[in-house]
């Protein structure tokens, strides 16, 4: 089988579907026995080394080097050729569109939040969909969803057939695992912090994570919880997101809450295993990757009773209206004090995730391109 992964997502920093194809293309690499051949596509070009997209120089140093008058040709003669050269290969879009010049692949639907939830995105985000997703299921020879969740949905919305979609799990990185207090404390230390005195939060602030709700929650916890148990929140600032700047920045001025911003990749693992409960209320996600990755770090864990995250959570995690806020500060203090309940939920937690695998994920990708591709 010749494959070609489309690997525009792949911007640093990561974020989750930039993590997808990431790891989809470096499992790939190693599995030389499944492919013919392996090309990565990058805005309308080859890539010789995806990794190359990660480093300074990114996109310039990562495409394949081509005549300087190929790149001055017109874009119809262009995109003949390259159909000329994807010709007898399965082509993959990890991330919704599939590009122009594609007659046909597979495509993967992460979720359906810009239809479901338009006012949580950005105005050009919405205008993206609108010109061009329709084209890409026109295309599309079969979906990918990131869960059963997301799948019905898809099938429900879009009146697809069941046949056409095929839901694969996603994966936590061997980074994301318990570790004890002399494995993260001087990281911890640096921040501030003490291993199995904070809550966690990781989430891009923006609308339908439902930060505000739950910075609200936590400031209607008792004083003497909150000064226990302090919140860190990890996360890029996002959009849409100007009111809440000013409840952090209020918690950060009352103390019983720390903004972090972005932290790089090497630190985020430490911050996991280290915490006393992941909060995560988001009122919608095509997975919800974050609490898998605190499942996996061995870590009580709150999660919203909507979309794909009952199904990730798999009944580890304690369910909570995020909208709803009495159950949700009742869900917040039993994750933190309920201790009968957190061995539980840990036990499972750690079950559920080592069956939810990266190379299980890029495997069963594989599956599909020989079946549909």
């Amino acid at each position: 089988m010749k494959l070609i992964l489309a690997v525009d997502a792949l911007v640093p920093p990561l974020t989750g579907i930039g993590r997808y194809a990431w790891e989809l293309a470096s499992h790939y690499q190693t599995l030389h026995d499944d492919l013919d051949s392996m090309r990565f596509f990058f805005a309308g070009r080859w890539i010789v080394d995806p990794a190359d997209l990660l480093r300074p120089s990114g996109a310039n140093g990562a495409i394949a080097k081509r005549k300087h008058w190929l790149l001055r040709a017109p874009k119809s003669w262009r995109h003949w050729r390259l159909r000329r050269e994807m010709r007898g290969h399965v082509f993959h879009s990890p991330n919704y569109f599939l590009p122009e010049p594609v007659d046909s692949g597979i495509v993967t639907v992460h979720d359906l939040s810009v239809f479901k939830y338009p006012e949580t995105h950005p105005a050009a985000r919405i205008r993206h969909f609108e010109k061009g997703f329709a084209s890409t299921l026109a295309r599309a020879t079969h979906l990918i969803t990131d869960s059963e969740a997301t799948r019905s949905e898809v099938i429900d919305y879009f009146g697809w057939s069941s046949e056409r979609i095929t839901a694969i799990g996603l994966g936590a990185r061997s980074e994301f695992r318990p570790r004890d207090v002399l494995g993260v404390a001087s990281v911890l230390s640096g921040y501030g912090l003490v291993h199995g005195e904070y809550s966690l939060c990781v989430s891009t602030l923006e609308p339908r994570k439902r930060i505000d709700r739950l910075l609200a929650a936590y400031l209607d916890l008792t004083p003497a919880l909150r000064a226990r148990y302090p919140l860190v929140l990890v996360g890029s600032a996002g959009w849409l997101s100007e009111t809440l700047r000013e409840q952090i920045e209020r918690g950060e001025r009352e103390g019983w809450l720390r903004y972090l911003g972005f932290v790089e990749e090497a630190v985020l693992p430490l911050l996991y295993s280290g915490a006393r409960a992941f909060l995560y209320p988001s009122i919608y996600e095509g997975f919800g990757l974050p609490v898998l990755e605190a499942m996996a770090s061995g870590v009580p864990t709150l999660t919203s009773n909507s979309s794909s995250l009952p199904e990730v959570a798999d009944g580890s995690a304690w369910l909570a209206e995020p909208d709803d806020h009495d159950l949700l500060c009742e869900g917040i203090e039993q994750v933190l004090c309920d201790d009968s309940w957190r061995e539980a939920a840990v036990a499972r937690g750690l079950q559920v995730a080592s069956r939810l695998t990266w190379e299980r994920c890029a495997k069963r990708t594989l599956d599909v391109y020989r079946r549909f591709g």
